[in-house]
């Protein structure tokens, strides 16, 4: 097992539970990056300083401790995150930080986001979920929707809309991994059909589209292979 020595101590990892309950205070700290740790439960109020190298290395080799209750997480004296913690991950109200600014607040389970707004670091919403990945919407820098609609395994998956700087809508239909797939259909400015149809990895495959004043201007078939225009 690796030990981290100095002047001052000796300590062996297998003294340390987890990287929040700490057994005993580390007496060594070095003289560049360093990571503070400020824990908050029923039991103890401690505070631990460790090397951010040294951080990283116990990090790799042990699983976060049973954190439970109310606590706060720093790295280099920046606040990243403070709310309630089950099992040792995050599990129910709590909020993140980025560069000192809200980044998110809302409700966490088994330590994922669950319920809550996202908030760009002009302070602008910028994205409303519900239910961890099932729902999102997601707002542009300026705080304009710009997406509603399901989202699984990190990405935009399933059915949603997507909407113009002016809040009309200029696409509904399905979605795979972030891009149109299936059934869907595409908007004018003044809510006219623009195309209806098939799409495969994010281009029109299979349909009809039409001209601003809604008359069907072409059809096409396989992607690019088969098209008949109108005038």
């Amino acid at each position: 097992m690796a030990e981290f020595e100095d002047n001052k101590s000796n300590i062996n990892l297998k003294d340390i539970k987890s990287l929040y309950n700490i057994k005993r205070i580390f007496s060594f700290i070095y003289e560049k990056q360093k990571l503070k740790i400020i824990l908050y439960n029923k039991e103890f109020q401690k505070i631990c300083s460790i090397g951010i190298e040294n951080y990283k290395k116990i990090s790799r080799k042990y699983k976060i401790g049973e954190r439970n209750g109310y606590g706060k997480e720093y790295i280099a004296n920046i606040l990243i995150f403070e709310g309630e913690y089950k099992n040792g991950v995050r599990n129910g109200k709590g909020k993140e930080y980025k560069y000192g600014k809200l980044k998110f607040e809302g409700e966490y389970l088994n330590g994922k986001r669950w319920n809550g707004n996202g908030y760009n670091i002009n302070g602008n919403k910028e994205f409303e979920i519900k239910h961890g990945e099932g729902y999102i919407k997601e707002y542009d820098y300026d705080g304009n929707l710009k997406y509603e609609g399901e989202y699984k395994n990190g990405e935009i998956n399933g059915k949603g809309k997507e909407y113009d700087n002016n809040g009309k809508q200029k696409f509904e239909g399905e979605y795979i991994n972030g891009v149109r797939n299936g059934k869907g259909k595409e908007y004018y400015y003044n809510g006219n059909l623009i195309f209806e149809g098939e799409y495969l990895n994010g281009k029109r495959w299979k349909g009809k589209g039409y001209n601003i004043n809604g008359n069907k201007e072409f059809e096409i078939k396989d992607g690019e292979g088969y098209i008949k225009e109108y005038d």
